[in-house]
């Protein structure tokens, strides 16, 4: 299969006539996502065969019943049904107190037939709960998000083969190598900071050979920063706060944002928005993605990776 850079080459420098500048290659997740899930399920068919009745267990633990968290999980257990994992969906009332919480952490990190556990952010209790407290109780084992300090400290250290990858970065890496272009040597800029996608997604860049630059809401001259990027990744939860205008040409853009923003033209009154603005940076970049239909399906399909590659761990420390 032809990569993302190689269609674009076979259809030319850019894909169109004469010296018009032309829009950017799109990375589609939706696509992406469907080569990762088909290949997860020829995997778990092929632990079934080995292992008589075994089934990777995920399970997906909520507080509360918020809108957004219920499509969330939703969408993570349809991917699962897929695939052929053993997925369960435990939710507590908003009124949980830390410690049921706790508890019903406790109870899924000894279950032997779970391999991947998640807590659905934010929790959504009428109780104060910690929630650095709650994603450092699950086991580091069963971590499939790759939240707690010892998969964070990993990830930091460089031990990318030893820890459990925050599935965002993941999936941003993902729809980077779908360009066809190598990340090493590159200048790769984050915009965002936040531990589950700005922080690890600078350090997976960096011991992928990039060198970094991380930008926050203290950054003074964010324009200028952006524009030395030869890869963007943009996390920073801010509706098309980055401009076209800002980006080096032929860069690769990663939009990890989702936002919603008024249109009167939409029977909901609103339309979804990445945290760049997709119209003029197609104009500039070379490659980016959209919002949506780009990092979101790969976020899901990187959880799914992460509980294959947990129950695949777990079979192998088996007794033969």
């Amino acid at each position: 299969m032809l990569s993302l850079a190689a269609l674009s080459l076979h259809l030319g420098a850019s894909g169109c006539q004469g010296s018009r500048r032309c829009m950017a290659t799109v990375i589609s997740g939706n696509k992406t996502s469907k080569l990762v899930r088909d290949r997860l399920k020829m995997e778990v068919e092929k632990m079934k065969s080995l292992f008589s009745g075994f089934r990777p267990g995920l399970v997906v633990l909520q507080v509360g019943d918020r809108d957004d968290s219920n499509l969330y999980i939703s969408s993570k257990l349809k991917a699962a049904a897929e695939i052929g994992i053993d997925a369960k969906h435990v939710r507590l009332p908003n009124t949980a107190t830390q410690d049921e919480v706790l508890r019903s952490i406790m109870s899924v990190n000894d279950d032997l037939s779970v391999h991947g556990l998640i807590v659905q952010l934010p929790l959504d209790s009428v109780n104060t709960i910690d929630t650095e407290l709650i994603t450092n109780a699950v086991s580091p084992q069963k971590d499939v998000d790759g939240l707690s300090c010892i998969n964070a400290g990993k990830l930091s250290r460089g031990d990318l083969n030893d820890c459990f990858i925050p599935c965002t970065p993941n999936g941003c890496m993902e729809l980077i190598r779908q360009t066809g272009m190598s990340v090493v040597g590159k200048h790769a800029v984050v915009v965002g900071r936040s531990k589950i996608v700005g922080a690890p997604m600078h350090d997976l860049l960096l011991w992928n050979h990039a060198t970094v630059t991380t930008c926050h809401s203290k950054t003074p001259d964010l324009p200028e920063q952006v524009g030395r990027a030869d890869i963007l990744v943009v996390g920073a939860g801010r509706a098309e706060m980055v401009r076209g205008e800002w980006v080096k040409e032929g860069a690769i853009v990663i939009d990890c944002g989702i936002n919603h923003v008024p249109d009167d033209t939409k029977t909901s009154g609103k339309r979804v928005v990445g945290d760049v603005h997709y119209a003029s940076a197609n104009q500039r970049a070379g490659f980016i993605t959209p919002v949506p239909g780009g990092v979101g399906p790969m976020t899901v399909a990187m959880l799914m990776e992460n509980t294959v590659q947990s129950a695949q761990r777990f079979l192998q420390n088996q007794p033969r």
